[in-house]
């Protein structure tokens, strides 16, 4: 095989795989509730029962949030009204589900970042968080654990146990930005805050990079 016989099979090869990952980011994308289903705004019912169906449900969840590139996913995005959650904040980090989750604290300092949800298609906005959290809640085995989270982790976190609650980042952000995302809802189109100059001090908030959740 000459070498350009290798770089054109080579770039067959990686449109293949771009195509497949395409395809299984829009079929894990279509089992995902989006924006208008009451379901995103009811507040999801604790888990009493661990076994076999919970760790299915736990895995198909990490599956879809996978495919879906996102980095994490609440149960009832998938129509699901029970306390549950996956995250995997970061490509190196195992995924992890957390059952019954519970902020028991919260940091005062805070972080502002560009959020966009699964649940929401094409659309993003600034939400200001904690920068760090304790989170408690249980394991698909039924075990106690406990998390300390800061940064990304933190955020995901808060994200998705807002979702638990029926909060989404409509919710979290600023009347204009959430005036602009709800008209892109409604016309299918895209939108994500106006960029601003930012010249951060020592008062003002952290901001961190735009995360996906």
């Amino acid at each position: 095989m000459s070498d350009e016989q290798a770089v054109g099979h080579d770039e067959a090869q990686r449109d293949r795989m771009e195509e497949e990952l395409l395809q299984r980011r829009e079929a894990a994308l279509a089992q995902v509730i989006k924006f208008g289903d009451p379901v995103l705004k009811s507040r999801a019912s604790e888990v009493t029962a661990f076994g076999p169906e919970l760790r299915s449900e736990v895995e198909r969840m990490i599956a879809i949030m996978r495919d879906g590139l996102g980095v994490g996913l609440a149960a009832t995005q998938l129509g699901v009204l029970r306390r549950l959650l996956v995250f995997q904040a970061g490509p190196d980090n195992e995924p992890t589900a957390l059952v019954n989750p519970r902020i028991e604290w919260s940091s005062r300092e805070l972080s502002l970042a560009e959020e966009g949800c699964l649940s929401l298609p094409r659309v993003s906005m600034d939400v200001e968080r904690p920068l760090h959290v304790r989170v408690s809640g249980r394991d698909a085995e039924g075990e106690a654990i406990e998390i300390e989270a800061s940064g990304l982790e933190a955020r995901v976190l808060q994200h998705e146990i807002d979702h638990l609650d029926g909060v989404l980042i409509l919710d979290r952000t600023s009347r204009s930005q959430r005036k602009g995302a709800l008209r892109a809802l409604r016309e299918g189109t895209s939108y994500s805050p106006e960029p601003e100059e930012y010249e951060p001090s020592d008062e003002d908030e952290l901001r961190e990079p735009r995360t996906d959740a």
